[in-house]
């Protein structure tokens, strides 16, 4: 069977929105010796690719690059130095390609797909093989493709570092994005008691539908870490999974019991008081660490079978569409793109 020589592929010529995304055709590059072609199945979507299309993305951004990060696809040809790997085999790059395991560092970020090299929103990718990660077989590509980053993030935020979670700890869960969804689903499935926030009583229902044993409507309960202190008879949640940023990371440090594990993943509440910050997280003994993605974790997904939350499927020319819908903030889990015409 021929290669497939040409490609669709999404460019942003310039980074002032994602109304500039700009769907064109491109010759795939002659395959390196130690390169997989990936045909792209789905690609899902994160609060990053949002963004780069701003131009907003303060880790580098490549000039008119291809969005996107990640990706589960299909191996379609092999370079002539790859082993280990065969045509046809179900496969997610890593969101940054010389990230395979430990802690991130400057040069690894720099491979990172969708901002300072070039990222999966075409139909056809080379990926070097050292990359690649089988797909649990429980999953489809549209499941899968939530994995490198909003899964692998959330499992690094929880057991990555000193302060791992265990059974019996309780977790408090800002939002329902795709970060947060699968920290839900991994704190329930490690037998710890969640906490779930939202600003609408409508994605507490699916949150307690997953899960979560309390739900706090930050609108209503604008106070809310003093809420989750009650729930917590007193003492404070071992685990917060901050995505608010400067806007939120007062209350969760107030929220934390002492010796508490603070992941800071995300900003997405805007600006706040920080003042305080530091003098809480010497008071309590707080363990605060910035989460950049992780290392693999497959056996735990399909050991416990879990399967990660899709809010909505787009159509791969209805890429625009989707980022709409993304920034709404209107999805519970993540939003995906379908690439490939046939899964």
């Amino acid at each position: 069977m021929a290669l497939q020589q040409t490609t669709r592929e999404y460019r942003l010529p310039k980074a002032d929105g994602f109304h500039n995304l700009t769907l064109q055709e491109a010759p795939i590059p002659q395959l390196k010796s130690d390169e997989v072609l990936l045909k792209v199945h789905a690609v899902s979507l994160q609060y990053r690719d949002l963004l780069v299309a701003k131009g907003q993305y303060s880790f580098g951004l490549k000039p008119n690059v291809v969005p996107g990060s990640d990706m589960a696809g299909e191996i379609v040809a092999l370079g002539e130095a790859v082993v280990g790997w065969q045509v046809g085999e179900r496969v997610m790059p890593n969101f940054s390609l010389a990230h395979v395991f430990g802690e991130p560092s400057e040069e690894s970020m720099a491979t990172a797909l969708g901002a300072p090299i070039d990222g999966v929103l075409t139909e056809y990718k080379a990926i070097p093989a050292h990359t690649l990660v089988r797909i649990p077989k429980h999953l489809s590509y549209e499941q899968a493709s939530i994995l490198p980053c909003a899964a692998v993030t959330a499992y690094n935020a929880l057991l990555g570092g000193n302060r791992k979670l265990k059974g019996g700890d309780t977790v408090l869960i800002q939002g329902t994005g795709g970060v947060s969804v699968f920290g839900l689903q991994l704190a329930v499935a490690s037998g710890a008691t969640v906490i779930a926030t939202s600003s609408s009583d409508k994605k507490l229902e699916i949150a307690k539908k997953l899960g979560a044993k309390h739900l706090i409507n930050y609108k209503t309960t604008p106070n809310w870490e003093e809420e989750v202190l009650k729930i917590a008879n007193g003492h404070g949640v071992d685990h917060v999974l901050e995505v608010g940023g400067p806007g939120t990371i007062t209350k969760s440090a107030k929220a934390l019991a002492f010796g508490g594990n603070l992941a800071e993943i995300g900003f997405v509440a805007g600006a706040g008081d920080t003042s305080s910050v530091a003098s809480l997280i010497h008071r309590k003994g707080i363990n605060m660490r910035g989460t950049l993605i992780g290392s693999h974790m497959n056996r735990l997904i399909e050991a416990v079978d879990l399967k990660p939350v899709i809010d909505k499927v787009f159509n791969f020319e209805q890429l625009r569409d989707a980022y709409i819908y993304l920034e709404s903030q209107q999805h519970v889990g993540k939003v995906v793109v379908k690439v490939a015409n046939k899964s």
